[in-house]
């Protein structure tokens, strides 16, 4: 399946020059959310998980599935002060600014095996910041699963070490 075809480029979004990959047309689609599900499961066929990381917000919607197709636990990397309890926090950029990310800090335990899972990879600074904050929860990073990878960004130069899997790559804008 040929799933940019199901994503939609919305132009000047949300600034005047930036092309916007908009995932929603494809999970509307079951048939495209299925495939990306499959795919993304895939990457880490045969390994132990114990938790699945989910990014705000897109990483929850594919996150959660995911982790229930691998029988892990599912986690919430949320911005600043959207989680209940004590938090580790980072500061990031962003492609458009900058913010804080934060994870409860008995989310998971030290040596737990996690993949992270978010929709789109673009300058990588989110993702960045989600492995630091796996770093200070002590947490054995498996690799980033992302359905769209914003390949001239060169957002996984910001993530040595890490495994990076994409299921679909924009070379240019």
């Amino acid at each position: 399946m040929d799933l940019k075809k199901l994503i939609r480029d919305v132009p000047d979004f949300p600034r005047k020059g930036i092309v916007f990959r908009d995932i929603t047309t494809l999970l509307k689609d079951p048939g495209g959310l299925r495939a990306v599900l499959d795919g993304m499961e895939a990457f880490f066929s045969g390994l132990k998980i114990h938790k699945v990381v989910g990014i705000e917000s897109r990483g929850f919607i594919l996150g959660t599935a995911l982790a229930d197709r691998v029988g892990a636990g599912f986690v919430l990397v949320r911005k600043s002060g959207k989680l209940p309890a004590a938090t580790l926090q980072v500061s990031y950029d962003l492609e458009y600014g900058s913010g804080q990310l934060e994870l409860h800090t008995d989310a998971v335990e030290p040596g737990e095996k996690v993949v992270i899972v978010d929709d789109l990879l673009a300058t990588g600074g989110t993702a960045a910041a989600a492995v630091k904050l796996l770093r200070l929860a002590k947490a054995d990073i498996i690799g980033l699963a992302l359905m769209v990878e914003l390949d001239f960004l060169k957002g996984r130069e910001r993530l040595p070490g890490i495994p990076v899997w994409s299921l679909v790559h924009y070379d240019s804008e």
